[in-house]
């Protein structure tokens, strides 16, 4: 009975570490994928890539009428024919004099930290001239950058506006939050259930008000087969308008743009009374690809609505990467040493504790494993600080384990002297480290990279130490002392 307790926690122990090393996969559209969370790398192993942002000093063309207000859609309107009409073209600045100022700047730094760490951009470094306004923003390389940097540059200028006479309605000053949210179709007919993402804005208290009052002179007009059987109420609220001539008016529509660029025109179903609205992105799909990519586009407006938009408007003059001074040959090598070492030091175990040293060896790999999927999991950023802090992280629980069949070896196993033995080693050694937990705890609240990576990975290895030992090698010594 006893070998098979112990059979059991060795078969879960390599489970553990074929993951922790291999991964696991699973066939997504004939491809295989691993589902197992990949490493999260600091600048100084990764990359770097690096934005200059700089105040754009272009103009853009604008046309107008005869009394002065900008005209849209002339693109298909010739010289001749916008001559006929009175238009006049005009060169706008994109940012007037007035906006290009330090105050500004400093503000648009801010909006632009927001913004990374609203992307989970934690890993970063932002400069700012005040004198000119451009801003140099270092960001680690991966899957997410060229989204990140896309959102960099987009000033996030939000407004509602009725489709017609272009009167601006409603803008990011009466935004408090945006998120993304999902919900079933219920729409669908099919059998497969199908899923919608939404994006979600809520307003402030005050402009809920105003978003009910739009909602009800934007509703949508009732649809009856006879329009002189609908309702006095109906009519007045919901009806087609006519206007002085009887004729119908069109339908009074907002239109929802970002940066000027029109999202959506629509009118209201009903009134909006909750001070919410929700924007349905793409259509409904059951595709978890799908979802993902309309979940992106939502989780980017959302980011940019909720942080704010740019006071002053940016163009991207550099967008470099930069390769790290550690090379994969060196980093490997590293690893590979490492490695080599704990093999060295557990076969050292095995030699001078027998059969003791062996159950020691086989908890010390399971830790390894779960260490190495915890620091995953954990949002650890692994910088070449956070390799050494697992170095010494693995030195530390050899040092544990040691001092534990050191003490076990002096008299004969038993539960008791089990229970006598993990008890005195827990205590002399954690009382010998809480300098190190303090300076642990301390740098992972630093906001600089190199010291929050190694004060991370110290952090959480620390407490695997005390909690996996508790239990697993606990475990294993029991079975052992269990006659």
């Amino acid at each position: 009975m006893k070998k098979v307790k112990i059979l059991t926690i060795t078969l879960a122990i390599i489970l553990i570490t074929a993951i922790a090393f291999g991964g696991i996969y699973v066939q997504k559209q004939n491809r295989m994928e691993n589902v197992v969370e990949d490493y999260k790398y600091a600048m100084d192993l990764e990359g770097t890539r690096t934005v200059r942002l700089e105040v754009d000093t272009g103009t853009t063309t604008v046309v107008k009428d005869s009394e002065g207000k900008e005209v849209k859609d002339t693109e298909n309107l010739t010289e001749e024919q916008m001559t006929e009409k009175g238009y006049t073209k005009e060169e706008v600045p994109n940012n007037s004099e007035d906006v290009k100022n330090e105050e500004n700047y400093k503000k648009a730094k801010e909006i632009l930290e927001k913004r990374l760490q609203k992307m989970g951009v934690n890993n970063y470094t932002i400069k700012l001239d005040t004198q000119a306004g451009d801003i140099v923003v270092e960001i680690p390389e991966d899957d997410s950058t060229d989204t990140v940097v896309s959102q960099l540059v987009t000033v996030g200028k939000f407004t509602i506006q009725d489709s017609e006479t272009g009167e601006v309605l409603m803008d990011n000053n009466d935004i408090k939050l945006a998120n993304v949210m999902t919900g079933a179709d219920n729409t669908s007919t099919s059998a497969v259930a199908k899923t919608r993402i939404y994006l979600n804005i809520e307003f402030t208290k005050d402009s809920a008000k105003k978003l009910e009052d739009i909602s009800n002179r934007y509703l949508k007009p009732v649809e009856t087969e006879n329009k002189e059987e609908a309702t006095d109420e109906a009519a007045t609220t919901n009806t087609t308008e006519t206007d002085e001539n009887g004729e119908e008016k069109t339908e009074k529509k907002v239109t929802i743009k970002i940066d000027d660029t029109e999202i959506m025109t629509t009118n209201f179903e009903e009134p909006m009374r909750t001070g919410k609205m929700q924007l349905s992105m793409g259509g409904a799909s059951s595709d978890q690809k799908t979802l993902q990519g309309y979940a992106a586009q939502a989780s980017s407006i959302a980011v940019v609505l909720d942080t704010g938009n740019l006071p002053v408007k940016y163009q991207a003059t550099e967008n470099s990467y930069v390769l790290s001074d550690v090379t994969n040959q060196e980093l490997s090598i590293v690893v590979y040493a490492l490695l080599a070492v704990v093999v060295v030091a557990l076969i050292v175990l095995i030699v001078r504790y027998k059969k003791l040293g062996a159950l020691a060896t086989i908890s010390y790999i399971g830790l390894i494993s779960i260490f190495l999927i915890l620091i995953r999991y954990a949002n650890v950023v692994i910088s070449i600080e956070g390799i050494f802090a697992i170095a010494i992280v693995l030195v530390l629980n050899y040092i544990f384990v040691n001092k534990l069949l050191s003490k076990l070896k002096e008299e004969k196993l038993t539960k008791t002297a089990a229970n006598k033995g993990i008890a005195e080693t827990y205590k002399e050694f954690f009382i010998r480290i809480i300098p190190v937990c303090i300076l642990a705890i301390v740098f992972c609240f630093i906001n600089w990279s190199p010291i929050s990576s190694f004060g991370m990975v110290m952090f959480w290895g620390i407490t695997l130490i005390a909690i996996y030992n508790a239990i697993i090698t606990n475990i294993l010594l029991k079975i052992e002392a269990d006659k």
